[in-house]
């Protein structure tokens, strides 16, 4: 069976990229200003996640491009979809 996908090329997905996260009390959240600190889950160094729609589909590392920040992937989380 042949899988086109042909007619998924122009659907628009978001792209994010995840450093971290954390949990915090609202209370801690409300104190927050300029200059104020919040720390990540993730080591320094460690890979960021690169989400589509939400879900995991690759890991990287940052890079600026230019003025732009950018993402060079290092890792696929999820198998690609190949034709037969």
């Amino acid at each position: 069976m042949t899988r086109d996908l042909d007619v998924l090329e122009d659907v628009s997905v978001r792209i994010s990229v995840e450093a971290g996260g954390c949990t915090m009390p609202i209370a801690l959240l409300l104190k927050l200003g300029t200059g104020s600190l919040v720390t990540l889950d993730r080591a320094a160094g460690a890979p960021v996640d690169m989400l589509v729609n939400g879900k995991l589909i690759a890991r990287g590392e940052i890079v600026a491009i230019d003025d732009n920040y950018g993402l060079r992937i290092t890792e696929l989380a999820v198998k690609p979809v190949t034709a037969r």
